[in-house]
């Protein structure tokens, strides 16, 4: 049986944050949405052909990434029971983190409009892998932190991923930026280009203005994929596998389908937990959607420069880890559900300050764009990390760590999956990216008068209750 709070074992456990939050940065937010739009774009369309049908570039990519949870959060609650009942929690982790890793470096290939299948199923498969291993690696935090140390053990992770995705995007964006310290990339390039003038870098290149969208972008996903495979062999060699020595027999799938039956059971009489799960679906699919189309909003709506949308996300990272580490106190002070309480209300504000057009209050778009960032970093950190400790707190005594947390996990998919859906349709409906965040704006608004029916979780509170 593995002793809760052996430190070695929580830093390979945080590292993972670290090697799975490149995704997160780079391909998320950061490098590929730009990215992708610059290379599919041509004579001002943003239209792309794809299957046989024809999308804006911007919310293909919204609705790539919905596809992807949504086959996450069909997969996920089986897989789950089926780890819990085998003890193979960290194989099933690996098997998603591998395929995560790969498919970030297979986007290495995408170059325009002629290779956009491997731009979209590669995307695709890289938030499969990221969204499928996130689940066996929440249902660590239990099994390796006691009750009260779940909270900072949970900021913990979510800083050192701000950390070292930040490291390594800044490292990219000095690629990006300065090619000729690394490679002639420049010079090859305009070779290419003049050799075979219809591919489709030359309408990207005019496209992306300051942002060079040619092979140092394309070499940043392969960077994400070795980072992320590299750095989390570490969590893999320290984190332990089969935590409870179960040894099972027979067929996996039947008796994990009956381990999920179990549970799902169990869910149905923990009032406070179903409240909880409930209240997280709404305001947490606000804030993915958001974190998923900040770069799309700052990019297509806004019209900032390239250079701005970069500052604004490190911005981003860097306040994050203090804001988890700022509602992890708020925590102690005030109990997890009322610290929730309050970074929710300050993403409404965030949110009503992003839909109203400034210009008519002759205030510059670009800096309250950018202090509104800052706010976002401060209250994303603090309700992602808050939200995973709080719903670990909440779980019963258990070994079925990983079928209980594929539970939260589908309201985190599900969540995500509608939001940018959403965002992505009434955006191509209406035209405008500022209706869309009204959309948002209400799913905080009910997230927050669910999460009031919610008793609230004192510091103290012992693991279990049914109140």
């Amino acid at each position: 049986m593995l002793i809760k709070g052996n430190k070695k074992i929580i830093n390979a456990w945080a590292m993972y944050d670290w090697a799975n939050s490149a995704y997160s940065l780079t391909i998320t937010s950061a490098v590929f949405p730009i990215y992708f739009t610059a290379v599919t774009t041509h004579n001002g369309s943003g239209d792309v052909q794809f299957l046989g049908h024809t999308f804006n570039a911007d919310s293909l990519q919204t609705y790539a990434i919905s596809i992807a949870f949504l086959v996450i959060a069909a997969l996920n609650p089986l897989l789950s029971s089926i780890a819990d009942y085998s003890g193979n929690k960290k194989k099933f982790m690996y098997f998603f983190s591998t395929l995560g890793a790969i498919s970030c470096a297979s986007l290495f290939f995408f170059r325009g409009t002629d290779t956009i299948v491997i731009g979209v199923m590669g995307s695709v498969f890289a938030a499969i892998g990221y969204a499928g291993s996130i689940v066996f690696y929440n249902a660590f935090l239990p099994e390796i932190a006691e009750p009260a140390d779940q909270d900072k053990v949970s900021a913990k992770g979510f800083a050192m991923g701000y950390i070292g995705s930040s490291l390594l995007l800044i490292f990219n964006l000095f690629m990006i930026q300065c090619p000729q310290f690394f490679f002639d990339v420049t010079g090859k390039m305009q070779e290419l280009i003049n050799a075979t003038p219809s591919l489709d870098h030359v309408a990207a290149l005019k496209a992306a203005k300051d942002f060079y969208s040619g092979p140092a972008s394309r070499i940043s996903f392969l960077t994400v994929g070795i980072w992320w495979f590299v750095f989390a062999q570490y969590t893999f060699n320290h984190l332990p596998n089969n935590v409870f020595n179960l040894k099972p027999a027979g067929r996996y799938i039947f008796h994990g389908y009956l381990e999920l039956k179990k549970v799902w059971n169990e869910l149905k009489h923990t009032s406070r937990l179903k409240r909880f799960l409930l209240s997280f679906f709404f305001y947490n699919m606000g804030a993915q959607t958001v974190m998923y189309v900040a770069t799309l909003f700052g990019n297509s709506e806004l019209k900032l420069k390239t250079s701005v949308l970069i500052a604004i996300i490190l911005i981003i990272q860097f306040v994050a880890i203090a804001g988890a580490y700022l509602f992890s106190s708020l925590s102690k002070r005030f109990g997890n559900i009322r610290a929730l309480g309050i970074s929710i209300f300050i993403w409404i504000l965030v949110a009503i300050g992003a839909y109203f057009d400034d210009k008519r209050f002759g205030v510059n778009e670009e800096h309250i764009f950018i202090a509104l960032a800052a706010i976002v970093g401060l209250v994303m950190g603090g309700i992602q990390s808050l939200s995973r400790s709080t719903y670990s707190k909440l779980l019963p005594e258990t070994i079925d760590h990983a079928s209980y947390f594929s539970f939260y996990d589908v309201c985190d998919k599900m969540g995500t999956v509608l939001g940018t859906f959403a965002f992505g349709f009434i955006n191509e409906e209406t035209g405008s990216m500022r209706n869309s965040i009204l959309v948002l704006a209400c799913f905080f608004l009910i997230g927050i008068v669910l999460l009031l029916r919610v008793d609230n979780l004192k510091p103290e509170a012992l693991k279990g209750e049914t109140s």
